[in-house]
């Protein structure tokens, strides 16, 4: 007889379950542990395929950002003329900045107590008026000299900027005396690299962009970079010191090499004729060799813009201070919050200057930059009177759209009002003094006492007076006759306005020796009319 015939219904069995798996004692369990893991692992799979897709979903969601930033900064002929480059190099060049100024903002800052701080600092604003030392007598003028090879000029102020922040990382996280050293030299580049990029603006401008909507775009790219750069430096410190500053180093890499792939238009000054002004209240006939002096308008826009960065440079030092020493009321334990609020007003007022720039196409620079020295007093004016949360948070937004519409103006006359074979060195020395100007403020930032209505009182009393000051000069120029920038047509930023400013009887000074560096007159900017 058959031993292999089974009475009874057949037993269920599991179509994941292997043959005897059930026939064996313990068989049961051993089938239930099984499933189990199976189950694991199909869920497993399942979230692999879950988070894969939702990879998928946040690249998508960065690539369709970073199309539409690129279609924003190639708009309006921007990407077929080059300048789209430009935009993206210097939103890199800004992230770069701002990792350094977080890690050295928490060096000689936030970690030591306010007594020290303040000397620190104090030495810190001395250093920062080193760079100019530098790159005002020998940067702008080599520029002009040097024509072509602009491209590995300002990949050289990226490069060098890479490389010091590598040397930075060491000196914060040994405590090495290289810090201060290393330090100067990214300001000395990062000086120099905003000369060279200034310089080669007007080389990639479209014909559909004024200066000023150009260096907005500019500008607000900068923005965009720091603002997307800082909290990645804020969180890169917080593993340490030293890894804001190597992260910093990663970015300067890859701004230089955005830098080396700019247009060859940049080397190029094909197209550009070079023509000079004739000295302000000078003769035109034609035999001087001095140097060219700075057309009225720019002396105008230097004489505002000091005053703007004067403000900025004591509103920076001064109410950092006073909120850490002085908060108000409910913010004793978050001094840094309430700083952070002010400086962020500040940086919103920055950045709708900047959009403003962008969006108004016929702003006339020369009245633009006497607003915004007069809103700035009434501001700080308002402040002293009513010293408030709210009127400090007004001030620094007031602060901040005034200083980016002034330097806007600014960049604008020089870049269309003086010759081309003199304008790397009018933008170096224009830094200078606009560099000077911010360090004074901040050492009277530093010296004032914590006293709200004694600090901002002298800052507005300063302000007025300056205020007072560079309007007279106006009117005894504008009296004497000397042009204008509003008086210039429009046309080529290299010729045509310039042309528009040569005397009455048609000389050029062609004569001119074609490296000559402008000439800043002392009478210029003390006020003094010409004879």
């Amino acid at each position: 007889m058959p031993t292999d015939v089974q009475d009874g219904p057949p037993t269920w069995q599991h179509p994941d379950d292997e043959p005897g798996e059930r026939d064996e004692p313990g068989g049961r369990v051993g089938g239930r542990v099984g499933r189990a893991a199976r189950a694991t692992a199909r869920g497993a799979a399942g979230a692999a395929r879950g988070a894969a897709a939702a990879g998928r979903g946040s690249s998508r969601a960065a690539a369709y950002a970073v199309r539409q930033a690129r279609r924003a900064s190639h708009a309006e002929g921007a990407g077929q003329s080059g300048l789209s480059r430009l935009i993206e190099m210097h939103a890199f060049s800004a992230a770069g900045d701002a990792a350094v100024a977080i890690s050295l903002a928490g060096t000689l800052f936030f970690a030591v107590p306010t007594g020290e701080a303040r000397g620190q600092v104090a030495l810190f604003l001395g250093l920062t008026m080193l760079p100019f030392a530098v790159v005002a007598p020998l940067i702008g003028p080599l520029l002009d000299r040097v024509s072509h090879g602009r491209r590995w000029a300002i990949g050289a102020t990226l490069a060098t900027r890479a490389f010091l922040c590598w040397v930075l990382a060491d000196a914060v996280a040994t405590g090495s005396l290289a810090l201060f050293p290393a330090a100067l030299g990214v300001l000395v580049a990062s000086k120099a690299y905003g000369v060279t990029r200034a310089a080669a603006v007007p080389r990639l401008l479209p014909d559909t962009l004024s200066l000023v909507k150009a260096n907005s775009r500019i500008s607000l790219a900068g923005v965009v970079g720091a603002g997307i750069s800082a909290p990645l430096a804020v969180g890169a410190s917080l593993i340490g010191p030293e890894w804001s500053l190597r992260y910093a180093f990663a970015v300067f890499v890859l701004g230089t090499v955005l830098a080396i792939l700019l247009p060859s238009r940049v080397d190029s000054a094909e197209g550009e004729v070079r023509v000079a002004y004739a000295e302000i209240g000078g003769s035109a006939d034609g035999g001087s060799r001095r140097p060219p002096r700075v057309p009225a308008s720019v002396v105008l826009a230097l004489r505002c813009n000091a005053g703007l960065r004067l403000l900025s440079g004591f509103l920076t030092m001064y109410m950092a201070f006073l909120l850490r020493d002085q908060p108000f009321a409910g913010w004793a334990d978050r001094p840094e919050l309430l700083l952070g609020l002010v400086i962020g007003a500040a940086g919103l007022g920055n950045t709708i200057g900047l959009g403003l720039g962008a969006a108004l196409r016929t702003l006339t620079p020369t009245v633009v930059v006497v607003a915004a020295l007069a809103v700035d007093t009434a501001a700080i004016t308002t402040a002293a009177l009513g010293y408030s949360l709210l009127t400090a948070v007004g001030l620094g937004l007031v602060a901040g759209l005034a200083q980016s519409l002034g330097k806007l103006s600014l960049d604008a006359l020089i870049q269309s009002d003086v010759p081309e074979r003199s304008r790397s060195s009018a933008f170096a020395r224009s830094e200078t003094l606009l560099q000077l100007s911010w360090v004074v403020g901040g050492f009277i930032g530093i010296a004032l006492p914590l006293v709200p209505r004694l600090g901002l009182g002298v800052a507005a009393g300063l302000l007025a007076v300056w205020l007072v000051l560079t309007l007279r000069w106006r009117s005894t120029h504008t009296a004497a006759g000397l042009p204008r920038s509003e008086d210039l047509p429009d046309g080529p930023v290299t010729s045509t306005r310039a042309q528009a400013a040569r005397p009455a009887s048609g000389v050029a000074h062609d004569d001119l020796e074609p490296t000559a560096p402008m000439r800043f007159a002392d009478e210029d900017l003390r006020g003094s009319r010409p004879d």
